[in-house]
């Protein structure tokens, strides 16, 4: 059973930054592409970003492009969202996830993802 436990969420003001952690349990996490995801009240679970086996390919929806930034570290079986100039709209819980083996990188819909976090809460205060 894979497990993804993720990290660094908080409660900060408008403008500031944080990165989350993603470590996952597994061997093999090398082999699958990563995604974040984000869910507010109310709201349903929408895609943040997306990285692909190497590290070499990223997506980010449309609302967090050119403040977040995804990578990932093999060696130590972790992804990362670093998460700049945050808003009070980027209130929610974030959640990590595993790409299904034969989702492309660029996979958006929580249906291209098998396994997931438990979830961080990321507070944003204006």
């Amino acid at each position: 059973q894979v497990q993804l436990v993720e990290s660094g969420g908080g409660w900060v003001q408008a403008g500031d930054s944080l990165r989350l952690s993603c470590t996952a349990s597994e061997r093999t996490f090398s082999s699958y592409g990563m995604g974040w995801f984000r869910q507010a009240p109310g709201k349903e679970r929408e895609f943040v970003a997306a990285i692909s086996i190497s590290g070499g390919r990223t997506y980010y929806a449309d609302s967090v492009k050119g403040r977040f930034a995804i990578s990932r570290d093999n060696y130590k079986n972790t992804v990362y969202l670093q998460m700049n100039s945050l808003k009070p709209e980027d209130t929610a819980v974030y959640y990590c996830a595993r790409q299904r083996s034969d989702s492309p990188t660029y996979s958006y819909t929580t249906g291209r993802y098998d396994y997931w976090g438990q979830g961080t809460q990321v507070t944003v205060s204006s």
